[in-house]
């Protein structure tokens, strides 16, 4: 049966109007919802959100600004903190009580945090390429190009930006498979030039905000009575093997998948990463 993706928006709780994909609401599993990385959106889900909706309904947003959704004109708002707030309110929204959460980088982060609030309604987090702590020399990259790339003038040159940021992480990929990767990262104008889709202020919150306060390791500690799947990209600089034999000291049974050739994040088209999320989501 063809899963129907239906494309919407809801309020956020200070006002914005924020988008969100909706594929097959009629399905009986458990929902599930498909968190974003830091500068991505929504379109990184298309293809694992249209699988996994073959059983369950799966919910793919944009976060607040990026993709569709509003920017938000206080850039002290871009942080986890409100995220988390977006979600619970589409959540409760949308009457879902208990929802499998599939966060990638930023969108794990929100996962954690959701489960410090209220472990009780999440049935199970895949996290992929992310833990309580993240890499130094991962966080730097990041920090040095996020909200501050130079724009570009066609999407050829979208493509070769693209490949430019992810090239060392994603080795192997076609140039066809490029192509979608800066369709989903960048969105043509009225001018029909692209640019990348995203507010530039999150780049400004993501450096000015100061050093994190308090003990990542208690988000994932909230965790505990959780079942959570960690996919790993083996050349990761963002979740090291250090991170991970501290993420699984502190919760045994945690399920790690390792991902050849990926780095900072896996795609979850690998064939590892659709088995792992599979066999994980269909005991939930």
């Amino acid at each position: 049966m063809k899963a129907t993706d239906t494309m919407r928006y809801y309020a956020s709780h200070d006002g914005l109007q924020l988008f969100y994909h909706d594929f097959a609401p009629e399905r009986p599993g458990t929902p599930a919802i498909c968190l974003p990385g830091l500068t991505r959106n929504s379109r990184d889900f298309d293809e694992l959100a249209a699988h996994l909706s073959a059983a369950r309904r799966v919910l793919t947003p944009d976060l607040r600004g990026r993709g569709l959704s509003d920017y938000d004109p206080e850039w002290r708002n871009y942080h986890p903190g409100t995220y988390v707030k977006d979600v619970w309110t589409l959540l409760d929204l949308l009457g879902i009580d208990k929802v499998i959460v599939i966060g990638t980088s930023l969108g794990g982060l929100i996962a954690m945090a959701m489960a410090y609030q209220n472990a009780g309604r999440l049935a199970g987090v895949v996290m992929n390429d992310i833990g309580p702590e993240v890499g130094a020399e991962g966080l730097a990259r990041i920090q040095a190009y996020t909200g501050k790339l130079p724009p570009v003038g066609n999407w050829a040159e979208a493509n070769a930006q693209t490949r430019q940021i992810y090239g060392p992480w994603l080795p192997g990929l076609s140039d066809t498979e490029w192509e979608k990767m800066a369709w989903r990262a960048y969105r043509a104008g009225e001018d029909g030039v692209p640019a990348q889709d995203i507010d530039r202020n999150i780049g400004k919150a993501v450096r000015e905000v100061g050093p994190q306060t308090g003990d990542p390791w208690v988000l994932f500690d909230a965790l505990r009575d959780t079942p959570t799947l960690l996919l790993h990209g083996v050349l990761s600089d963002i979740l090291t093997a250090d991170i991970i034999r501290k993420m699984r000291a502190r919760k045994p049974d945690l399920q790690v998948v390792d991902v050849a050739d990926r780095g900072h994040a896996p795609l979850l088209d690998e064939k590892e990463c659709i088995e792992a999320i599979d066999a994980f989501t269909k005991e939930l």
